[in-house]
C-alpha cells in the first residue's frame, strides 16, 4: 500500500489549486449580481440573460461552433486515414517525410503555423474569412487525431481483419464493419480533442480570420483588453461546461466500448 507523505499531498493540492482555482472563481463570479467582477454582492443569473442580447458575442460564438464542428469532422477523417497509412503501410516511399509532415503541427509554434498559413492564403489570393479559419484548424488539429487513432491501431489485432477478408469481405467492408467499430472510441476521442482545440484557438485564428469571421476567443480577447465584464464570465462558463460535457461523454463512450470489447473477447474464447 502506497503511503502519501505530507509533501506529496501539499504538492497535489497546490498543483490542482493553481490549475483549477481560477476556473472555479470565474464560474462563481459569473453568477455575481454586481457589474464589478471582483466584488460579490449576491447571486444572480441576469448576466446569462443579457449575454443572449449581446449580438457581437452571439455572432462570434456561432462562427466558432461552425468552424469547430466542420474542422473537427474533417480533421478526424484525415487524421484517421493518416494513422492507418502510418500503421498498416510501414514500407512506402516518402514515409519519413509523410510522418514528419503529419506530426509537424504538434511541435510547431502556433505563431509560425498561423503566419505561414497567412502567407499562403495571401500568395494564392484566397480571401480570409470563415473558410480560411476552418482550413487552418483542420491543418493543426489533424495531427492530434492521428496520434490518438494511431495509438489504438498499434494494439489492434489484425487477425480479425484477416478473418473477415478470408470470409469474402472487401477491404472497404472490412474497415467499415470490423476495424472502424473497434477503433471508434479512439476516433471519437480524437474528434472531441480536435473540437476542443478549435474552440480554444486564438493565435492561428487571429492570423487567418477576415471581415465577418471573428471567433469567440478573438472577441473575448479584444474585450478583455478593455476590461472584464460579467458577460465574459458567463460565456466562459458556458464554454467550460461544453468542454467538460464533451470530455465526460468521450470518457463514458470509451469505457463502455472497451468493456464491451473485453466481454466479446471473453465470450469468443470461452469454452462451449
Amino acid at each position: 500500500m502506497v503511503k502519501w507523505s505530507r509533501f506529496n499531498i501539499a504538492s497535489i493540492v497546490l498543483g490542482f489549486g493553481f490549475l483549477y482555482l481560477p476556473i472555479v472563481l470565474l464560474v462563481i463570479f459569473s453568477f455575481n449580481e454586481s457589474k464589478l467582477v471582483t466584488v460579490w454582492t449576491g447571486f444572480s443569473t441576469k448576466w446569462y440573460g443579457q449575454l443572449w442580447q449581446n449580438q457581437g458575442l452571439m455572432d462570434a460564438a456561432w462562427v466558432t461552433i461552425r468552424v469547430a464542428l466542420l474542422s473537427a469532422t474533417c480533421a478526424t477523417v484525415l487524421g484517421t486515414l493518416a494513422a492507418l497509412a502510418l500503421v498498416r503501410y510501414t514500407q512506402f516511399r516518402g514515409r519519413l517525410l509523410f510522418s514528419g509532415m503529419v506530426y509537424a503541427p504538434l511541435v510547431m509554434p502556433e505563431v509560425i503555423t498561423g503566419l505561414s498559413l497567412l502567407l499562403l492564403f495571401v500568395a494564392i489570393g484566397f480571401d480570409r474569412g470563415f473558410w480560411t479559419i476552418t482550413l487552418a484548424h483542420i491543418t493543426f488539429t489533424m495531427c492530434f487525431v492521428a496520434v490518438v487513432v494511431q495509438s489504438r491501431l498499434l494494439s489492434f489485432d489484425q487477425s480479425i481483419e484477416e478473418a473477415a477478408q478470408d470470409l469474402g469481405a472487401t477491404p472497404v467492408r472490412t474497415f467499415m464493419e470490423v476495424t472502424l467499430p473497434v477503433i471508434s472510441p479512439a476516433v471519437f476521442s480524437g474528434w472531441v480533442l480536435a473540437f476542443t482545440l478549435s474552440l480554444d484557438d486564438l493565435v492561428i485564428a487571429s492570423f487567418t480570420s477576415g471581415p465577418g469571421a471573428t471567433t469567440l476567443p478573438m472577441k473575448i480577447y479584444s474585450q478583455v483588453r478593455l476590461g472584464v465584464t460579467p458577460e465574459i464570465n458567463a460565456i466562459c462558463t458556458i464554454l467550460i461546461g461544453i468542454v467538460a460535457f464533451g470530455v465526460v461523454i468521450a470518457s463514458f463512450v470509451t469505457r463502455r466500448r472497451e468493456a464491451q470489447r473485453v466481454r466479446d473477447e471473453q465470450a469468443a474464447f470461452a469454452p462451449a
